[in-house]
């Protein structure tokens, strides 16, 4: 059977990088973004693969509505949810219409994408669910002094880690993966297009999270972080969510008593 691949976001950054080594690893692809020369470009670039490009925005309805039914009807061997938008600044300070756009984007389509796409895997025994995050997921307990605030932004990445983890535990045993990838600073578009100029700052390269992400899934990781040298960080944190979530009870805590 061929080996398919649907991948958001996938003009460019992470998601383009995505496209590329998975057309370089034999996929059939399917790619969604908004840019819809970018698509074409890049199917006209690799014809010694199927490449079935799709235009949509994933902030409204109907893109989500219909990228999610391409998720439902076709035989996908892996689903890369990447696309993304930052709109980094205070809570205070965000038009709804950017916190609109931000969590259709990076949780709502996330969500119904891999509902979606789940049931024909689990079928079929085998799939891969992707969904790329970043490390300022696990920014939260950072002082003020820590800029820029992107409480919107950061708790939509905190929702795919959690989810990611979840769901995993839920398919254990049916054939289907699901990973996290959580990157640092990235060499992209990203930030450009939020008018941050990060020229001077070390980032990793689009190529290198793909990378991680695939060696990743070999070794059985649900949450990837490239750039964490000591992967017992990350099982650090894992284990304090547990001993926390392990740690309640049905009494009301001495501190909150009155004195």
């Amino acid at each position: 059977m061929d080996k398919l691949a649907l991948v958001t976001g996938a003009t460019s950054g992470i998601g383009r990088a995505f496209a590329e080594r998975l057309a370089a690893d034999g996929y059939d692809l399917v790619l969604v973004g908004r840019r819809k020369e970018r698509l074409e470009e890049f199917a006209a670039a690799h014809q010694d693969v199927k490449v079935h490009t799709v235009t949509a925005d994933l902030s409204t309805q109907d893109g989500v509505d219909e990228v999610a039914e391409l998720c439902a009807t076709e035989p996908l061997t892996l689903l890369v949810n990447n696309a993304g938008v930052a709109h980094y600044m205070p809570l205070a300070e965000l038009p709804a219409g950017k916190a609109s756009e931000l969590v259709n984007v990076k949780v709502l389509a996330p969500t119904l994408l891999s509902r979606a796409a789940v049931a024909g895997m689990q079928e079929r025994g085998e799939g891969t669910i992707v969904n790329v995050a970043g490390m300022i997921a696990f920014s939260g307990p950072a002082p003020h002094s820590v800029m820029p605030r992107r409480a919107v932004y950061g708790g939509s990445l905190a929702y795919l880690v959690a989810m990611s983890q979840i769901l995993s535990a839920e398919l254990e045993g049916s054939g289907v993966r699901v990973q996290v990838v959580c990157p640092g600073v990235v060499a992209t578009e990203f930030h450009e297009r939020q008018g941050m100029d990060l020229s001077a700052v070390p980032r990793m390269s689009a190529e290198d999270v793909v990378t991680a992400s695939l060696r990743g899934l070999e070794l059985g990781e649900v949450v990837c972080a490239p750039g964490v040298e000591d992967a017992g960080l990350l099982e650090a944190v894992f284990q304090a969510d547990l001993a926390v979530f392990g740690g309640q009870s049905p009494e009301l805590a001495t501190r909150y008593r009155a004195g």
